[in-house]
């Protein structure tokens, strides 16, 4: 919720598409934001990562690697790797070195990512928790003032308790340690 009610009545969406294109705009905002922190080499890890998980990646390997062990097994052809193939088995293990190196940086480089959208995640999900707390307290006082019984609900006052994030984290941590029954 925004503090200042004029502010929050002139940025209001009119319709739920406006509300999720503002959205979209939003998150497309913070995406641009991550993508100029990248460096050069997160970028050709990126577009490696891409091609190499593409079928593209996997049929010019296929002609490759045909096309070598022909060159190498037809007779009456000067080979230049004959078989057991050793010179093909250095350069696809110096491409998997690669590879692996520009998927890890790739693989990081989303942790990374994650890791910021995880946080914000977070951040919202907590300011959502201290908002709608704020608000129970207010429904609660406006039912106390009109009479209005709760039905039998959890009691308000364990609802409207502000959530702990630390002590949740060492409940949870209890939990996973413990034995599942």
């Amino acid at each position: 919720m925004t503090a200042d009610p004029k502010r929050r009545h002139d940025s209001a969406c009119r319709s739920v598409e406006e509300l999720t294109r503002h959205n979209v705009k939003t998150i497309a905002r913070l995406e641009a934001a991550i993508a100029a922190r990248s460096t050069g080499m997160d970028e050709l890890a990126l577009k490696v990562s891409a091609f190499c998980g593409s079928g593209g990646f996997v049929w010019l390997h296929v002609l490759w690697f045909a096309g070598w062990v022909t060159l190498n097994s037809v007779p009456g052809v000067p080979h230049f790797d004959p078989f057991p193939f050793t010179f093909l088995t250095l350069v696809v293990s110096l491409e998997a070195i690669f590879l692996a190196a520009f998927i890890l940086m790739t693989q990081n480089r989303a942790a990374r990512v994650g890791d910021l959208r995880n946080q914000l995640d977070l951040q919202l999900n907590l300011l959502t928790e201290q908002e709608t707390t704020k608000l129970l307290r207010l429904v609660q006082a406006m039912a106390d003032k009109m009479g209005v019984e709760d039905g039998g609900d959890p009691p308000i006052e364990v609802l409207e308790q502000a959530t702990d994030p630390e002590r949740l984290a060492r409940q949870i941590e209890r939990y996973q340690a413990s034995p599942r029954t």
